[in-house]
């Protein structure tokens, strides 16, 4: 692996732990949350036309649910660029 490589993966590493160390007690609320308090500070009436099917036990659950998802979208995603990319390459080789 290059220099270049190492030192990519050590960034992502770093960007992705340190709001954890750098922001301490902080609340990492997704847009749903902050969606809802602000529908709700404009308007205390509010009531939603709908309700979840089924809420996870915790947050940690959901967390692990929506990395999951995403994880799963990548791995499709980047098996089509790879895919169409090893295509290519196969079909300029020639005999």
């Amino acid at each position: 692996m290059s220099k270049k490589n190492i030192f990519l993966i050590l960034l992502v590493i770093l960007l992705t732990f340190a709001p954890l160390f750098l922001l301490k007690n902080a609340e990492f609320a997704g847009a749903d949350d902050r969606a809802e308090s602000a529908i709700t500070e404009i308007n205390k009436d509010y009531k939603p036309w709908f309700s979840s099917i089924w809420e996870p036990p915790s947050g940690e659950v959901e967390s692990l649910l929506f990395s999951l998802q995403s994880a799963i979208g990548a791995g499709i995603v980047c098996y089509y660029i790879g895919y169409i990319k090893g295509k290519s390459v196969k079909g300029s080789v020639k005999k």
